[in-house]
């Protein structure tokens, strides 16, 4: 009885104190300017506006929204992909110079962003692909593979090699054992590389702004900079924009999550 008294009132606060940046950014999206910005904080709008979103919805925020699914969505596809397959062969196979590689594969991750702004435009100006979808998510695949391999990698570690041997012994190829028995034991961590993969790619900033040169096809944390200015900062406007930002991001959470809480009661289980 003590613990619940103690467990309960603590699991309140913490879930407050989450939720409570999102409930201030929506409010705030709802204020008209009169009532942002006030000596004292108003957490309910008296006079709440939904000018802000049929702005956005009439403008190019449902553009930007689309680029920035489209370009998340193929990042995350193929991120999952080269991680999944890279990762089981650097924990099954006796890769030359492996601890090596894996060092470098962590140590690209440690690079900062602006190191890699340059020679990735020298190389999608090369290759023709400045300014297009395809070149915009192979420069997120640089900040989302990496990680994404490690992750992977530690996974299919932890998963028995007798399972594999004992699939090919009742007569199954490597691929076969390797696709019906090891790969979906290894949900949880596809889930966990997903949710990182598409946040990176959703919030990726710098390389949005740089190789997208035409309005058409710039992305929403792009369009997000727009409310900025010198002389003026629209902070209802971009509230109203990160809630439209927000929404994805926490649908796509909750539809991996299934897959990710599955994998990881069906471990425990069997531990």
């Amino acid at each position: 009885m003590t613990r619940r008294l103690v467990v309960y009132p603590a699991m309140v606060l913490i879930c407050v104190v989450s939720l409570f940046p999102f409930f201030w950014m929506i409010v705030t999206s709802l204020k008209p300017d009169t009532e942002i910005f006030t000596v004292s904080p108003q957490f309910i709008p008296h006079e709440p506006i939904l000018s802000r979103y049929t702005e956005l919805f009439s403008g190019a925020i449902p553009r930007q929204f689309l680029n920035s699914l489209l370009v998340a969505g193929a990042t995350t596809v193929v991120t999952g992909l080269i991680a999944l397959l890279a990762g089981y062969a650097l924990a099954r196979f006796n890769v030359p110079m492996k601890r090596y590689l894996l060092i470098v594969i962590l140590s690209i991750q440690m690079l900062p962003q602006t190191v890699l702004v340059i020679p990735l435009f020298v190389v999608l100006r090369n290759t023709d692909l400045l300014g297009t979808y395809q070149g915009l998510v192979l420069s997120h695949l640089a900040l989302t593979v990496g990680l994404a391999t490690y992750m992977l990698r530690s996974f299919f570690l932890d998963i028995p090699v007798s399972l594999e041997e004992s699939a090919m012994v009742d007569g199954a190829s490597r691929m076969k054992a390797v696709r019906l028995v090891v790969f979906p034991l290894v949900w949880p961590g596809l889930a966990a590389s997903s949710i990182y993969g598409f946040i990176t790619s959703w919030n990726e900033l710098m390389f949005s702004a740089t190789y997208m040169q035409q309005s058409s096809r710039e992305t929403l944390p792009v369009a997000l900079q727009q409310f900025f200015s010198s002389y003026y900062s629209d902070w209802g406007g971009v509230m109203a924009a990160s809630v439209i930002f927000t929404i994805p991001v926490v649908v796509f959470f909750l539809l991996v999550q299934r897959r990710l809480m599955q994998g990881m009661v069906a471990g425990a289980v069997k531990g």
